[in-house]
């Protein structure tokens, strides 16, 4: 299970955009999948977003939300919920404030793109 940050190409905006994905790098699938992301930092905080991603299949991935650059400054926190194998799974993923930059991607698994992967 993997978080990333992804700069790609946004149509609609005509600009480069970072995107986070949520990643099953499983080989089982996965259930009922939550994911909070909120940020905090510096006497900031962000609003708690909440994400009803469902169901995902082994070695697959889904866009959670865009990530503003206003953020990069803060920590971002990803709380990932889900069940497999009939038993619930929790599991937290940060991205470090400044962490999200052009300057720390490399290859991101299944996604066949380069991103920052969350710790």
């Amino acid at each position: 299970m993997h978080i990333a940050a992804v700069n790609e190409w946004d149509e609609k905006h005509l600009t480069k955009t970072w995107y986070v994905y949520l990643i099953n790098n499983c080989d089982t699938p996965i259930e009922g999948t939550i994911v909070v992301s909120k940020g905090y930092g510096d006497d900031l905080k962000t609003s708690t977003m909440r994400h009803g991603l469902g169901d995902f299949e082994a070695k697959s991935f889904r866009k959670v939300e865009i990530l503003q650059e206003d953020v990069f400054k803060l920590t971002n926190e990803y709380f990932v919920t889900f069940f497999a194998e009939n038993k619930l799974f929790e599991r937290k993923f940060l991205f470090q404030p400044h962490q999200v930059s052009e300057n720390n991607t490399s290859q991101v698994p299944l996604l066949q793109m380069e991103g920052v992967l969350a710790q």
